[in-house]
């Protein structure tokens, strides 16, 4: 069978890179870096969350570069809430905004409340005029409960996107198999996610896979922020936020090792034209 890598048109040892700038329209801090590392960086998608506070200030600044919908259903900062854009009782907490933990999402969303609430998050992004080149799931809620993947998966296939997901080592955690279930359902998705779901901060995940690279699609996830007031009141983990920004713009080694051989740069949008080159090829000729 033709590998991932070698429908993107690259030899089957080598090694493709995803790199993605999480989190746009969470803040003003994010939305710069997230740019400046599409633009002026290495960054080659990012993820737009569409109830952050920012996220219409994002889609006004957006020129058509490789950005998805990071579907988000827990709001998880104390400094400040974000919550549906429906009418969704079920996926709210005490303080009027989605839930802050994975636990409490889980326990307590209706799935009808949530699928219309994806639903309308990938809606409101085309609407604002983003080219959605994917999905991806904040804090991996959606592929780690099979009810919530169902949705997910269902979500791909309705809007012919590739989705995010974790390498085939945590399907342990999750319990069920969602990458052959997402491969079952024609979408596609990267051969491998680093750093793990919730880790922020991806200088020591990218080092150590340059230092030791393997064949395959792999996605590194990059929170990249600028280092500004308003970052350091809204997130704890600023400083890997705003190391992640220089990884994506600094040059350096680094730099040098990701544009080396055998090694390669693709966006979501790649995966997309062979997710719905496959579908097509799949349609009953009339």
């Amino acid at each position: 069978m033709t590998s991932l890598v070698e429908e993107l048109g690259y030899g089957e040892q080598d090694l493709v890179l995803i790199l993605t700038a999480d989190d746009l329209g969470a803040c003003h801090a994010v939305n710069t870096a997230v740019y400046d590392g599409l633009r002026q960086g290495l960054a080659t998608t990012a993820g737009l969350m569409v109830p952050g506070p920012w996220a219409r200030s994002a889609a006004g600044a957006y020129r058509g570069e490789d950005v998805g919908v990071h579907l988000t259903l827990n709001a998880e900062l104390d400094s400040v809430r974000w919550g549906p854009l429906t009418a969704a009782p079920s996926l709210l907490d005490g303080d009027g905004g989605f839930p802050r933990t994975l636990a409490d999402l889980w326990q307590h969303c209706d799935l009808d409340e949530l699928r219309r609430e994806c639903r309308a998050q990938v809606e409101r992004a085309i609407v604002w005029g983003f080219d959605v080149t994917h999905l991806a799931a904040h804090l991996g809620a959606m592929w780690l409960r099979p009810e919530l993947f169902d949705v997910y998966l269902e979500l791909a296939v309705e809007f012919q996107l590739p989705i995010r997901l974790s390498g085939p080592s945590d399907q342990g955690r999750a319990g069920f198999p969602f990458r052959e279930l997402a491969a079952e359902a024609g979408v596609l998705a990267p051969d491998e996610l680093l750093p793990s779901p919730g880790t922020v901060g991806a200088r020591a995940a990218l080092e150590a896979l340059l230092a030791d690279p393997r064949p395959g699609v792999v996605e590194v996830r990059l929170h990249p922020a600028l280092d500004q007031p308003e970052l350091r009141a809204l997130c704890p983990d600023w400083p890997e936020r705003v190391d992640d920004h220089e990884l994506l713009t600094g040059g350096g080694p680094l730099h040098e090792a990701l544009q080396g051989p055998g090694v390669h740069l693709v966006g979501y949008r790649q995966l997309r034209e062979v997710m719905r080159r496959r579908t097509s090829a799949d349609q009953p000729t009339r």
